[in-house]
């Protein structure tokens, strides 16, 4: 699995969820399938008069989610910005010949008038697959985007009790001085965290 891989998957999805925030710091989510994808960037078409439009002019930050019918979700974290004014009929026109219904939704030359199409070439991409068992989960990344970690980790502290492991859903904590959880297994459940009884499991990020 790589990221170039993942956004192949969320074409296959096609129609994906894209959550932003508005003016008065409400989360927003609209169902988007107006998209073109190349393999480390996607871009997307929008009505100009639209909320989300402005959204993500006035802030531009977003996430994308999609789910396969193997039980993989994909989320897409990001800052979406405008195609430079000399690109964007190419990337209209590129991305209503992939998707034929657009034209009827805007005949003629009114796509170009009404429309607007957004990039994201710098993402983190998070890979988690609920189909295997263990479960697996990866962090990718596009262009200058830096992964962030989320998650458990095991201090020094740790002293040996087992607990944790025991108690593992997905079986992925390893016996050792410390203890070590296999993130690419871990369910970021919590469990592990809420019953060290020496507080050595430190919550580095959430889900």
């Amino acid at each position: 699995m790589d990221a170039k891989t993942c956004l192949q998957k969320l074409k296959y999805v096609g129609v994906l969820a894209f959550a932003t925030v508005d003016e008065y710091g409400n989360p927003q989510i609209r169902n988007i399938s107006a998209v073109h994808y190349e393999p480390e960037a996607m871009y997307f078409f929008t009505a100009k008069g639209k909320a989300f439009c402005r959204e993500l002019i006035n802030d531009g930050r977003v996430q994308v989610l999609g789910y396969t019918k193997y039980k993989e979700m994909i989320r897409l974290s990001a800052c979406a910005v405008p195609v430079c004014d000399e690109e964007q009929p190419k990337y209209i026109d590129m991305i209503f010949d992939e998707q034929p219904y657009l034209y009827n939704l805007y005949p003629d030359n009114t796509r170009m008038l009404g429309g607007m199409v957004f990039k994201i070439t710098d993402a983190q991409i998070e890979y988690f697959d609920l189909g295997v068992n263990p479960i697996f989960r990866e962090t990718y990344t596009i262009g200058k985007k830096r992964t962030v970690f989320k998650g458990y980790n095991i201090a020094n502290s740790c002293i040996g009790c087992g607990k944790c492991a025991d108690n593992c859903p997905q079986h992925c904590i390893e016996k050792g001085a410390p203890y070590k959880i296999q993130q690419n297994h871990c369910l970021h459940c919590g469990i592990c965290f809420e019953l060290c009884p020496v507080k050595a499991i430190e919550n580095v990020g959430s889900k």
